[in-house]
């Protein structure tokens, strides 16, 4: 399959449909500063992939799929306080917890391939 746009690449979906699952969870949230980060980091992942796609040299995608990774990381921390002070429960978490570390293989993958092929 050709990638032409970055709606085209796997690892944008992924992250597009966690942000959707984080959101939908925390609708409820009355921690409200907590759930923004929380919402501001899962976004941030697929945003970051998109912008850099869109940006006009292969080492600016690299920088931006290197930040998209980042927030990944500092979701999935996030995760992890929610998970132990009761914002999400276990079984939430923990599949929240596998899917960024998915989205972060992906990218890291990526960031590889755009490395090697595409100088």
């Amino acid at each position: 399959m050709k990638i032409e746009k970055f709606e085209d690449l796997a690892v944008w979906n992924e992250a597009l449909e966690l942000a959707k699952e984080i959101y939908l969870e925390l609708k409820a949230s009355r921690d409200y500063s907590f759930r923004d980060q929380l919402q501001r980091s899962a976004v941030s992942i697929s945003s970051n992939i998109a912008e850099g796609f869109e940006r006009q040299t292969n080492k600016e995608f690299i920088q931006f799929l290197y930040i998209a990774k980042g927030s990944c990381g500092e979701l999935r921390t996030q995760v992890h306080l929610a998970m132990r002070i009761g914002i999400l429960n276990q079984e939430k978490s923990v599949a929240m917890l596998e899917k960024t570390k998915k989205i972060s293989s992906m990218l890291y993958g990526l960031i590889k391939v755009r490395k090697e092929k595409f100088k």
